[in-house]
């Protein structure tokens, strides 16, 4: 049972947010295989009583259409799992009505045992990896977004939305202070949102796209950025629909101008020196940096599910267009998959540029984390670093999504960093999405072959 003060183990913002009000319900959440929001909310009261509660694990087998997936794991019977409350993550719901917070809770099953399918449990299986190596993985995400037009018509392609000067958000305006000041009210919100959850923004700037909008966190720990992540895009959504918008993470929106990436910059930390392992003590680059770099040259091929988990995800890889199409890596070099930015040695770090903003936060970091640790473990070597424009090679990562499924299902390394069952579930799952993909029409083949075949 919750102690009735379970409020003195949250945080300060928390704590500072409901300074002098009466908490009214509290939100219990998970992040399913999609990273949506699952869950129960109950009274304040209710929850300080219970402590505990009770979810069917077959959560973590339905699919974004909403259908559900058979792994052959006698999920017919639908056993609970024990959800219990993080404290450490609770955080104020701002859009509510009345004064909420939510709570992510841990998982595991009746025998007491991490649920190994969940997604947040996945990415704390490869930190514990790097851990028991000694090594401390820290990691900065990028969160790209577009704001658009309410679009209540799936058959309908989306617009930008209408800024303040009563015109539509123009494209190829990336970082210009007048088009992030066309929508400046739901900025305003996110920002206010943020500070009552105590979420940390380290910039705000426009992107490329037509109402297209970046969103950088600072450094730290793999688990805790999952989860800011998770809250940001529930909450980011909300900001839009108080301005008569919607915020997409979507991957590719819109037909003509560049995705929404989920870019993903890594270092590693001896625990025992607190030194990033990627520079010595003279500040040049270790082996262990490029080992680093050739993990992930030699193993993102095969978690490309993970990090591109949808038929729209594949749509982001445009030659020329903002996403990388191979795993070439250079400095300061944006054309390649892998980037080394310009940094001193303290911060040296790997942009991984080829996470879609679309992924499940949890599995995206844990894909590529799980790459670059097996390139550590075998001292890879990479390939010699790109300094031109990699657009000018042949591509080289999978291209569809069926593709990127059938070489997960190969990579037995991957698969058991990750965790087997896991990796069997997930993959289910994906398939039967792309199976319901497959039995819809286009517009395409419509317009061009009813007729002409």
């Amino acid at each position: 049972m919750a102690s009735p003060d379970w409020l003195s183990k949250s945080p300060v913002h928390v704590r500072t947010y409901l300074e002098g009000r009466r908490l009214d319900e509290v939100e219990c959440v998970v992040a399913d295989l999609s990273g949506i929001a699952r869950g129960k909310a109950m009274p304040a009261a209710k929850f300080a009583q219970q402590g505990s509660f009770y979810l069917p694990a077959s959560i973590f087998q339905q699919t974004i259409t909403g259908e559900w997936a058979d792994d052959g794991d006698a999920a017919f019977t639908e056993p609970d799992m024990i959800l219990t409350p993080d404290y450490s993550t609770t955080r104020a719901s701002p859009w509510t009505a009345d004064w909420t917070v939510q709570v992510i809770h841990d998982m595991v099953d009746q025998g007491g045992a991490p649920i190994d399918v969940a997604p947040r449990n996945v990415l704390k299986r490869v930190v514990d990896t790097y851990a028991a190596r000694g090594w401390r993985p820290v990691v900065a995400p990028e969160m790209e977004f577009f704001l658009i037009a309410r679009n209540t018509d799936p058959s309908v392609p989306v617009e930008p939305p209408m800024g303040r000067s009563g015109r539509r958000a123009a494209a190829r305006q990336a970082y210009s202070m007048s088009a992030i000041d066309e929508y400046g009210p739901v900025i305003d919100d996110i920002y206010d949102f943020a500070e009552a959850m105590g979420l940390e923004i380290d910039g705000i700037l426009q992107e490329g796209g037509s109402g297209q909008v970046e969103l950088n966190l600072r450094h730290g720990d793999p688990v805790k950025l999952a989860d800011e992540i998770f809250c940001f895009k529930r909450m980011i959504r909300e900001a839009a629909l108080r301005h008569d918008c919607y915020a997409t993470f979507m991957a590719k929106p819109h037909q003509d101008e560049p995705g929404s990436a989920m870019h993903i910059h890594h270092s590693v930390v001896d625990m025992a020196t607190g030194r990033n392992i990627f520079v010595d003590e003279t500040g040049h680059e270790t082996p262990a940096f490029l080992h680093f770099i050739g993990g992930m040259q030699a193993h993102l091929p095969a978690v490309m599910a993970l990090l591109a988990p949808y038929v729209n995800s594949y749509r982001r890889f445009v030659r020329d267009l903002a996403a990388p199409i191979n795993l070439e890596w250079g400095r300061d070099n944006r054309t390649t998959g892998l980037r080394v930015p310009v940094s001193g040695p303290e911060a040296k770090r790997v942009e991984n540029r080829i996470a879609g903003m679309d992924c499940n936060p949890y599995l995206g970091i844990a894909a590529s984390l799980a790459c670059g640790y097996l390139g550590l473990r075998d001292e890879t070597a990479p390939s010699p670093q790109y300094a031109g424009d990699a657009y000018d090679l042949e591509a080289a990562i999978p291209r569809d999504l069926n593709t990127a499924l059938d070489l997960f299902e190969e990579a037995a390394e991957v698969r058991e960093l990750l965790h087997p069952h896991f990796s069997s579930v997930y993959a289910a799952v994906k398939r039967m999405e792309y199976g319901a993909f497959l039995q819809v029409i286009s517009p395409w083949e419509r317009e061009h072959l009813l007729l002409n075949v």
